[in-house]
């Protein structure tokens, strides 16, 4: 009696086991390849890809731009507030930083976004908004102050 019972007791924990190694984490759902889009015309602008770093933390660069070239150049980040950066391309240009997942919420928090538009860092959160959709919520201050904008980014495979 005493080896069926520690045989349920090993293949339910085993059991176990193999449920957790094959279930998915829900902070990773984030990791992937997102089109972004023109504020005044809705057009596709560039690709950005979400990863997780080895902090554990998510992070996300641009890997793709409609318009990668400016006078036959790859474009660079001209309005960096750093001059010692503002040679650096676009494309592999860290935007989002250091986010962590709140799993109350479902957001990604604590983070950061660089806007290469006007060289600005806000405060950033994102959550998904469906299974295709992520809005990203930039802003000063504290997210409930109001003093921001949201995006939408639209999961996507990635471009060539």
């Amino acid at each position: 009696m005493k080896k069926i019972v520690s045989l349920f007791a090993c293949i339910f924990m085993l059991s176990l086991l193999a449920g957790n190694a094959q279930a998915p984490n829900k902070a990773d759902k984030i990791i992937g390849f997102y089109t972004t889009f023109n504020d005044d015309t809705g057009e596709e602008s560039s690709q950005v890809q979400i990863f997780k770093a080895a902090d554990g933390k998510y992070y996300g660069k641009i890997v793709w731009l409609k318009e990668p070239n400016e006078n036959g150049k790859p474009k660079v980040d001209d309005q960096n507030p750093d001059k010692a950066l503002q040679n650096k391309p676009l494309i592999g240009l860290e935007l989002l930083k250091a986010f962590k997942y709140d799993a109350k919420s479902e957001e990604w928090v604590d983070g950061s976004i660089y806007d290469p538009d006007n060289g600005k860092t806000y405060n950033c959160y994102m959550k998904f908004d469906g299974d295709s959709k992520l809005n990203i919520r930039g802003f000063i201050g504290k997210a409930w102050m109001g003093l921001g904008r949201t995006t939408t980014w639209k999961v996507s495979e990635p471009k060539q």
